[in-house]
């Protein structure tokens, strides 16, 4: 079975970046035949309640859907794909507007009300207390925000970081800084071959990564009917337990010998927390602080500090993740997708 490949992956992110250098291979695969099939993930602009297109990808959770579908047609003898993402969400739509586009379950139940019922479930389903939930926050916030200076480097600097009032409680368990910010305009390609491509390419293997395995898994249903079903995280679980099968590799193992990268998605405290939980990275919640003083569990800086844009979020981490691999040190990357309240959960697992 070919191996699927990721020969390119670039962003544009509120005018940094460039996405030139993928459209540049795609073109050079038209000339030589090999037309890729582009997999798109849809903008907030899209209707959350339409009827989803073939070829066309929506929820957190999507890019990893689109991977894991990518990955598919690499296997069964296509030899090129290209996953795409835009949404300009900071310049293309008024504060009102994303408000109420992202209002998916309605104007009287808001995201921010949505996943702090989801928080009080989590909280009482593991016997613990908001006190030790928002203790457990800061100290992911901590790590999102190492991890954040360490991605920007000396292009970091102070007045990047959140005005002071977003350190403030919005409700009794989460501060703005917790929560996901989506001001940002957004654009990445991710360019995923057969093994034999990038030598057509001129591509050098060192420049690629490898998609290893995809694991992918719902709850019974989304939104505030679902929310019990959604706090155990059993899906979750299944969606790792997929991922390790998928890829063949003991992912945990990767994790204890400090060669695994993660990539949580961190759009409110709740989910990093049983992500952790749930690939086994900690035995219990009162375990995460400790191992977050040690194990950076984002690699862009997560979904406050780095922006999050709404479906193209894991697609924007699949793309850091290619980059850390080829440029640093660590043999493999976990990225995590969580679609909708947390009903959709996807893992993708990358290696140099």
């Amino acid at each position: 079975m070919t191996k699927a490949l990721i020969v390119c992956a670039n962003t544009l992110s509120n005018g940094v970046g460039s996405v030139e250098e993928c459209l540049h291979l795609e073109q050079q695969l038209c000339e030589l035949g090999e037309a890729p099939i582009e997999l798109t993930i849809d903008p907030l602009s899209t209707d959350w309640h339409s009827e989803q297109q073939v070829g066309r990808f929506r929820t957190g959770c999507g890019p990893i859907e689109a991977l894991a579908r990518a990955k598919t047609l690499i296997e069964n003898g296509c030899n090129a794909v290209v996953i795409s993402g835009e949404d300009l969400l900071k310049s293309q739509y008024s504060p009102e507007q994303r408000l109420s586009l992202m209002a998916i379950y309605g104007e009287d139940y808001p995201l921010t009300a949505a996943y702090t019922e989801l928080a009080e479930h989590f909280i009482e389903r593991h016997n613990s207390t908001p006190t030790e939930f928002k203790h457990i926050a800061q100290a992911l916030f901590d790590n999102y925000l190492r991890s954040y200076q360490a991605a920007l480097g000396e292009a970091f600097h102070a007045d990047q970081l959140p005005d002071a009032k977003w350190y403030n409680f919005l409700n009794p368990l989460f501060r703005g800084v917790d929560c996901a910010n989506p001001l940002v305009d957004f654009t990445g390609r991710l360019l995923i071959c057969s093994e034999h491509m990038p030598a057509k390419l001129h591509r050098p293997r060192q420049t690629c990564s490898e998609l290893r395995g995809v694991g992918i898994a719902r709850a019974n249903g989304d939104g505030r009917d679902y929310i019990g079903d959604i706090s155990a995280y059993q899906h979750l679980k299944q969606a790792f337990e997929k991922c390790c099968d998928s890829s063949g590799v003991d992912i945990n193992r990767q994790l204890k010998a400090q060669q695994l990268l993660l990539e949580a998605y961190t759009c409110c405290p709740v989910v990093p927390m049983a992500f952790l939980l749930h690939i086994g990275a900690v035995a219990s919640l009162q375990a995460i602080p400790e191992f977050l003083e040690t194990q950076p569990i984002t690699v862009t800086g997560g979904m406050n500090l780095a922006r999050a844009a709404w479906n193209c979020t894991a697609l924007n981490g699949l793309i850091a993740m290619h980059q850390c691999l080829i440029n640093g040190d660590k043999n493999y990357g976990l990225v995590h997708g969580n679609g909708g309240l947390g009903y959709r959960q996807g893992l993708a697992l990358l290696s140099k």
